[in-house]
């Protein structure tokens, strides 16, 4: 455990994170132009989805796959309601913004994966590729949740309609990660031997690029969003990944998965959405404070996370699974 932590915290992603984090608290002017920074978005959850769909081309389907999605999903929209009772018990959020967080802390972070994805291959601890199929059906679900949470005992509300529906089956990350996964599925190894400058050997630079912006982000969201929250409220961002890992570790043992794989499952449960889920809540909820959710998942649950969930995931993982 204390290797596994020592080699997250030394590692350049999470260098790089901790760089962008500590200019943006002493307030330096460095920047990533926002055209810039949604363009390594883009590339990273292209070359994540191309190279999962790839290795389900090698691999083939199997029924840890099945399982693997079907277990995803309902974690997805299970976990929101355990999330709303804790900030309804912990906090005094309105329904309305315990509800928007609770999806937050529902759906997933592609960079918390990714960062779960480079240490497995930094220690060469095999894992699915399939996993990524897993990352996209995760998602979705807990907007929907977190949705009827907030609509739950209110003559008004939020509608789910077809418009909604439209609006988060085709949010812009979902449809590049499924849409490259399905792609590298189609042309198999040959395509990724094509694509391989591309989408392996600029990725670790990329990441560190797009890990620099996020600590920024990070920084600047403390700054003006710690004011906040209360101290119930900082717990709840450490209490809750740990459970939803801790849900997930028993739920890979019982599909089965590999001690990669469920590392990785364990990081999609505990990691907590700041791209997808924001964008889907700022149409179907505006009465929602965005402020709350994306300190409590960007500046305390993501840096929680990259510095000391990851190594305890994976070491977890390790210990159980045989």
């Amino acid at each position: 455990m204390f290797e596994l932590a020592i080699t997250t915290l030394l590692s350049p992603v999470v260098l790089f994170f901790a760089l962008g984090l500590a200019a943006s608290l002493a307030r330096s002017d460095l920047v990533v132009p926002e055209e810039a920074a949604k363009l390594l978005a883009l590339y990273l959850l292209l070359a994540i989805g191309y190279r999962g769909g790839a290795e389900l081309a090698h691999y083939g389907l199997s029924r840890y796959l099945a399982f693997a999605l079907l277990a995803g999903f309902i974690l997805s929209a299970l976990l929101p309601f355990l999330a709303f009772a804790l900030l309804r018990k912990l906090t005094a959020f309105s329904r309305i913004d315990a509800a928007a967080i609770a999806a937050h802390y529902g759906s997933i972070s592609v960079v918390t994966f990714l960062a779960m994805t480079s240490l497995l291959q930094q220690f060469q601890i095999a894992y699915d590729g399939f996993m990524v199929a897993v990352a996209a059906v995760m998602e979705a679900p807990a907007i929907f949740v977190g949705l009827i949470l907030a609509r739950q005992g209110a003559s008004t509300g939020p509608k789910i309609n077809s418009n909604l529906l439209r609006e988060i089956a085709l949010n812009g990350s979902i449809v590049v990660l499924i849409g490259a996964f399905a792609i590298g599925a189609l042309t198999g190894a040959k395509g990724m031997a094509n694509l391989k400058p591309f989408l392996i050997d600029v990725f670790p630079g990329f990441l560190c690029l797009f890990l620099l912006d996020m600590g920024l982000v990070a920084g600047r969201g403390l700054r003006q969003g710690w004011r906040l929250l209360t101290l119930p409220a900082y717990a709840f961002a450490v209490i809750m990944p740990l459970l939803s890992a801790t849900i997930a570790l028993v739920a890979a043992w019982t599909i089965g998965l590999s001690v990669g794989s469920t590392a990785i499952f364990m990081t999609l449960a505990a990691s907590a959405s700041y791209i997808a889920v924001p964008a889907a809540l700022k149409v179907a909820l505006p009465e929602a404070n965005p402020a709350l959710s994306l300190t409590l998942s960007l500046c305390l649950t993501f840096p929680f996370n990259l510095l000391l969930g990851i190594p305890l995931y994976l070491a977890t993982a390790q210990a159980v699974i045989r």
